[in-house]
């Protein structure tokens, strides 16, 4: 399992999925309000670098489900004005930036009914959108016995403490276990040269415990919170117990 966190949004979330699900959520509110959207949809954000800091935004991607008789100038201009000018700063954006709203054009079948496969849950919009490495476990229909889910939240809260608590500017914890074992095998700590991971390591020691009782009591995992995380990503939201921030 792993846990990433950087100090380029507020979040603590890599920008370009921070912003995705900002953009999710934006155009969930919406479908519910406008008489003219489906319930289903999905956004992309790509975003430029330089020296390691967020420059600009290449590229917005939104699909929406829409009525038939709603027309594409119609869709881009409602897409445009209540979901990214809502969302994206001004600055971020340039006359540049590639605006792709319902690429594919017709979006009026949706659901399993339009897309439906054998694929699973998308752990990667689940959790950094492919910046921060994943493990091989979703977290969905998982109880929290399970570390597939407990371990990756547990290294996330691990994660954002240490950058959120200046020790690093961004940092990936990675944790393994045995099944039916209740210490972690390895745990290991990667700060991309932003931090001293030596000290790092000796922090997690004295603040953290990765045995699995002991992380689902810290953040409090056995209770019905999971409804929550099935849109919008599980990571970056105030209202879980693993985004909390503590002084160590």
């Amino acid at each position: 399992m792993f846990g990433y966190a950087t100090d380029e949004t507020d979040a603590y979330m890599p920008a370009p999925i921070y912003y995705a699900n900002k953009l999710a959520k934006q155009l969930g509110d919406l479908q519910h309000q406008s008489v003219f959207l489906g319930p289903d949809g999905k956004t992309q954000v790509s975003i430029e670098y330089e020296n390691d800091h967020v420059k600009r935004i290449d590229s917005i991607v939104i699909s929406t489900m829409h009525k038939e008789y709603v027309t594409t100038d119609e869709l881009n201009k409602l897409i445009r004005e209540e979901v990214i000018d809502r969302v994206i700063p001004d600055n971020l954006i340039d006359k540049n930036t590639k605006f792709y709203i319902n690429p594919s054009g017709s979006f009026i079948v949706g659901g399993s009914f339009g897309d439906s496969g054998t694929t699973g849950r998308k752990i990667v919009c689940d959790s950094y959108g492919g910046m921060g490495r994943i493990g091989g476990g979703c977290f969905s229909s998982k109880d929290p016995s399970k570390v597939d889910r407990t371990g990756a939240y547990y290294c996330r809260y691990v994660a954002k403490n240490i950058v959120a608590n200046g020790y690093a500017k961004k940092c990936e914890i990675q944790v393994s276990y045995a099944i039916g074992q209740e210490e972690p095998l390895s745990i290991y700590v990667n700060t991309f040269d932003t931090g001293n991971e030596e000290d790092i390591y000796k922090l997690i020691a004295n603040n953290f415990s990765f045995r699995v009782n002991d992380m689902i009591n810290e953040l409090d995992l056995r209770k019905p919170i999971y409804k929550y995380t099935a849109a919008y990503g599980h990571f970056g939201r105030d209202e879980f117990s693993w985004e909390k921030i503590k002084e160590i």
